[in-house]
């Protein structure tokens, strides 16, 4: 997949994408940094691999910082913003990335937690370090933006309705940053081919991705979907601050 982003169109630009360690969130910060970005590749626990992907941003020329915290936890993410100022004085792009939800383990309540409570967190904790001119993005999927008025499969409907309360949380938001003049736009997609998320998924409800694919003709790429949300940090904003990502003619169709 070629970058969307021209040669320095991001340079100097400070990005911090969450859940950047892999999937869809590693190949964003990729064609940041290739656009001159300096880049936080966020992690929370996977830190080898964040720090992997950081040192070959750092090899091939960037500049990027591997950097840790739980999003669910504000005091991890008030110390990961604050090492983001002191090494670079601020943020200029924060890419929302990390979702979740369908783990084990983590409490009835982790999918509101990570996808709505900590969306605002990580929000309202860089908003300060922001300057005018500054954008926020964030990521989520049709099966989630479109989940009051479009069927989803029941095991992804508690996701998709935490990811939606998450994306409604942050629209709440718009005026104040509009106020400051930081851009907020959502980038939503169908699922993903070779996500965590569409492995759970499939694994639930074997077949659903073939399924989907079916149903659609083709699925974006973790790449090809990571282009998409890239190319959002320098597109311009839409009126209703949403980039639908592919074909959305069957989730348009079952509104009410």
């Amino acid at each position: 997949m070629s970058n969307p982003l021209a040669p320095g169109s991001l340079t100097d630009k400070r990005a911090l994408v969450t859940g950047s360690s892999r999937g869809i969130g590693a190949d964003t910060v990729g064609y940041l940094a290739e656009a001159g970005a300096k880049v936080v590749v966020n992690y929370r626990n996977k830190a080898k691999r964040a720090e992997q992907i950081a040192e070959k941003i750092v090899a091939a020329g960037g500049s990027a910082l591997a950097v840790g915290a739980d999003l669910t936890d504000h005091d991890s993410v008030q110390a990961m913003v604050d090492t983001v100022v002191a090494e670079w004085g601020g943020i200029d792009l924060l890419v929302l990335n990390a979702s979740g939800g369908m783990e084990s383990g983590l409490g009835e309540d982790y999918a509101l937690r990570l996808n709505r409570d900590a969306q605002v967190d990580m929000l309202q904790t860089a908003v300060p370090h922001m300057p005018a001119g500054s954008r926020v993005v964030f990521v989520t999927s049709h099966q989630a933006h479109f989940v009051e008025t479009a069927e989803t499969m029941d095991e992804y409907i508690p996701v998709a309705k935490s990811k939606r309360a998450g994306e409604l949380a942050l629209r709440e938001l718009v005026p104040q940053l509009e106020a400051a003049g930081i851009e907020f736009v959502v980038v939503s997609g169908d699922m993903i081919e070779g996500t965590i998320t569409a492995t759970l998924l499939n694994r639930l409800n074997p077949g659903a991705i073939e399924g989907r694919r079916e149903a659609v003709g083709k699925l974006y790429s973790v790449s090809e979907f990571a282009a998409e949300i890239a190319a959002a940090a320098i597109e311009p904003i839409p009126a209703d601050h949403t980039k639908l990502v592919g074909d959305v003619t069957e989730f348009l169709g079952k509104r009410s």
